[in-house]
């Protein structure tokens, strides 16, 4: 019922720059909590970014400047907007839906590399 699809992930070079989405169906959109997390191997999952219903927005000290999270509720999309890319950006980059109970979506890589 609930479903969370990711997309943009891919590989890009230091500096660069890649926009993550994520559609969501099967909850009311504009009432969740929207959140990206990211775990690359051998580390814990972490918050990166977390967006509300009214477009209220909190970062992680590690991205900060570089990260923009933002919601198109018409859309039922939370997108993140990735630039500066370092190489320890380099994660699988799960979304995050929270309101009485947690959803997530299935991940999608991230790689930056030379």
């Amino acid at each position: 019922q609930v479903q969370l699809v990711e997309s943009g992930g891919g590989s890009v070079q230091p500096g660069g720059s890649l926009r993550l989405s994520c559609a969501a169906s099967g909850i009311i959109f504009d009432i969740y909590v929207m959140s990206w997390y990211r775990q690359a191997p051998g580390n814990q999952r972490e918050l990166v970014a977390l967006i509300t219903g009214d477009d209220r927005t909190n970062y992680a000290d590690s991205v900060k400047g570089r990260f923009t999270i933002s919601r198109d509720n018409a859309k039922n999309t939370v997108y993140l907007q990735m630039n500066s890319l370092e190489p320890e950006d380099t994660a699988v980059y799960y979304c995050n839906a929270q309101r009485h109970g947690d959803y997530w979506g299935q991940g999608t890589q991230v790689t930056v590399s030379s």
